[in-house]
């Protein structure tokens, strides 16, 4: 069932739902810039500092198992309340302590609830719409999630020049207890009691699994996995091609990193444009070759004389790609999630955090060079391309 939902309300639910879903990766982005002054204070080694950004994400991936079948047992706006005012508390804590490991434990338990808004955010969407309907939203909502991570290393920046890390992880605490109001007052329950999963956590649980194994699931299921892993591809090693590889000045590189961000953010609403004249079957086929093709011109240009701009048009071309494709292979597995969305944004989110922690370390194997970067943008679009192919028909049923 959809509801019909005014412009206003729509708008409301985008900009809740975008920043709701960015959390999440915000905890990250937005204290990059504080980590040499962290080290400082903390007086540990660069490794450990790296640590603590690892146990976040692996509390992002491991979260998401918690948050989405707990969410088709329970509806999604109690474990939002509760997974905000945790992220809220814990971020709060953080100003407080001196001790690195203290830092890595409680940065891991502020993923598991950033990992909430993340998980719930696509399954909200898909209780409330289906079809070209559940497309559209996507985009605007991949748009203002895109946005953050554009905004997040200039805003921890520029707090840093003014105030001590500490105050980075306050406004994480004033963001987290301020989302869970809203969702308090703003969101209405989307998941009625008669649409829940029975039978328990475990039964939840073993539902979400169900889908991995299912032909109807898991190709699709892989196929988004590795077009995140080709976006890490690129975030992994893009500062060491262009800054180290060409020469390019820090403050350059961010400029053309906000760009690039934009490039995903358009990307993103290619899909919602699309889907008046194109299926999506016809859709992802399509956008998938240009993505090969894309990142095969990338790889044969390694033949000549490197060129700046060249490669800065490919890349940028790459990552429009990448924002429609993530917006488009979201969209065909939750759309069929009918009885347990939650569980199938989990294992959305498990997919594509794996591909792009596996797809990060490789992508910067030949250093300054763009050359594994390329080999993997080409490696992850045509291994995507193979799965769609595989699904066949079935995506347009």
């Amino acid at each position: 069932m959809e509801p019909l939902l005014s412009r206003r309300r729509q708008i409301w639910l985008t900009l809740l739902l975008g920043t709701v879903s960015a959390t999440g990766p915000l905890a990250i982005d937005l204290y990059l810039p504080a980590l040499p002054q962290m080290r400082t204070q903390f007086m540990t080694n660069a490794s450990l500092m790296q640590l603590s950004i690892t146990s976040c994400l692996v509390g992002l991936a491991l979260g998401q198992l918690i948050a989405g079948p707990f969410s088709d047992q329970y509806g999604r706006k109690k474990p939002l309340i509760i997974g905000f005012l945790i992220f809220g508390l814990v971020s709060l804590a953080i100003a407080f302590i001196h001790s690195i490991w203290l830092l890595i434990g409680l940065r891991f338990i502020q993923g598991i609830a950033g990992a909430t808004g993340q998980v719930l955010a696509r399954a909200v969407a898909r209780d409330l719409f289906s079809g070209k309907k559940l497309t559209r939203f996507y985009a605007m909502l991949n748009t203002v999630n895109g946005v953050f991570p554009i905004i997040a290393p200039i805003i921890g920046g520029f707090m840093i020049h003014y105030v001590d890390w500490e105050a980075i992880f306050v406004l994480l605490a004033f963001i987290g207890l301020a989302i869970a109001l809203a969702v308090v007052w703003g969101l209405h329950e989307t998941l009625p009691v008669n649409q829940r999963q029975a039978g328990g956590y475990k039964s939840a649980f073993l539902a979400m699994g169900g889908l991995v194994v299912q032909p109807a699931f898991w190709p699709l299921i892989l196929a988004t996995g590795l077009v995140y892993g080709a976006l890490f591809s690129y975030i992994s090693a893009s500062t060491f091609v262009f800054q180290t590889g060409f020469g390019m000045p820090p403050q350059t590189f961010s400029l053309l990193y906000a760009f690039n961000g934009l490039g995903i953010v358009v990307g993103s609403n290619l899909p919602g444009q699309l889907a008046k004249r194109f299926s999506n079957r016809q859709q992802l086929t399509g956008l998938l070759l240009a993505a090969m093709a894309v990142s095969a011109v990338l790889l044969v240009s390694l033949l000549f004389p490197a060129n700046l701009w060249l490669v800065i048009g490919l890349v940028l071309l790459l990552v429009i790609l990448i924002g429609a494709l993530l917006t488009l292979t979201v969209t065909v597995i939750m759309d069929r999630a009918t009885t347990n969305a939650g569980g199938a944004s989990a294992v959305i989110g498990l997919s594509q955090n794996a591909c792009g922690g596996i797809a990060s370390p490789l992508a910067g194997m030949s250093g300054s060079s763009y050359a594994a970067m390329a080999t993997m943008l080409f490696a992850c679009s045509a291994g995507a391309y193979g799965l769609i192919r595989f699904q066949g028909h079935h995506l347009d049923h």
